[in-house]
């Protein structure tokens, strides 16, 4: 069963230390989060303070470059904090310009991938806008997903959409190498991302579709206001129109 978790990077102004800012979204709907670095936090205090506060960890945001530099402490890293997946954040728009650019990161990630799966953890890309170039009539992130089967992808609605695509679309297209996916908003007219809840996203279609792909882990993130709680209290109220999120499904399920 699909289970809602919140995107770290959402809070990244806020001062409070990390052990605070998971007690708070402990107390919401949400029953996991996503990293995007640890603030100087070890990781077996961070998987102690999950496990304190009742929220599991959904997935970890590392570079590209960082796991080709230590694949061995990524992985033992994202092992630590009790998950599996990591996903490589960002690409630079450069590799999106051709299908041979394409091509070439997608040796990398797949690459990338082997070295993370000879230590039992998944490799997964979440894409922005520049993915959604197109090249030779399709958007370059479906070549990107043609040129290696190694790699999932955390699929991000809102930039998809923010670039005049149909993101569900999409989503219903690839949805067998989707696990992840970002709950994001966007303004298609303005090219650019909202608050979920105040563009053009249908939520209850969404939902409908993660759920019924399998989805792991639907992953609430915002791009702006980041400095305040008012961010989670809005994730929160989102979710909270949902049924709540169950715990991820174990190994064995998958």
């Amino acid at each position: 069963m699909t289970a809602f978790g919140f995107q770290l990077y959402s809070l990244r102004d806020v001062d409070d230390p990390l052990p605070t800012v998971l007690d708070r979204i402990g107390e919401t709907p949400f029953t996991g989060v996503e990293f995007a670095g640890f603030d100087g936090n070890e990781p077996a205090a961070v998987a102690a303070t999950l496990d304190d506060v009742g929220l599991s960890c959904a997935a970890v945001h590392v570079h590209l470059e960082a796991i080709e530099a230590d694949p061995d402490g990524v992985a033992a890293t994202a092992l630590d904090v009790g998950c599996r997946d990591v996903v490589v954040p960002w690409l630079d728009p450069r590799h999106f310009e051709s299908t041979a650019a394409v091509e070439a990161a997608a040796d990398r990630l797949a690459d990338a991938a082997d070295a993370l799966a000879a230590r039992d953890v998944r490799l997964h890309y979440h894409n922005h806008e520049q993915e959604f170039v197109s090249l030779d009539g399709r958007p370059a992130l479906a070549h990107l997903l043609d040129a290696t089967d190694r790699v999932g992808l955390e699929f991000d609605l809102g930039w998809a959409g923010s670039t005049g695509a149909d993101p569900l679309a999409f989503f219903d297209a690839h949805a067998d190498r989707i696990r992840l996916v970002h709950l994001k908003d966007y303004d298609a007219a303005a090219g650019e991302t909202v608050p979920v809840g105040t563009g053009d996203l249908d939520l209850r279609r969404t939902v409908d579709a993660v759920r019924e792909n399998g989805v792991d882990w639907l992953v609430y993130e915002a791009e702006d206001g980041p400095d305040t709680y008012n961010t989670l209290d809005h994730a929160a109220a989102v979710v909270d129109g949902f049924d709540r999120g169950a715990r991820p499904p174990s190994e064995s399920d998958r």
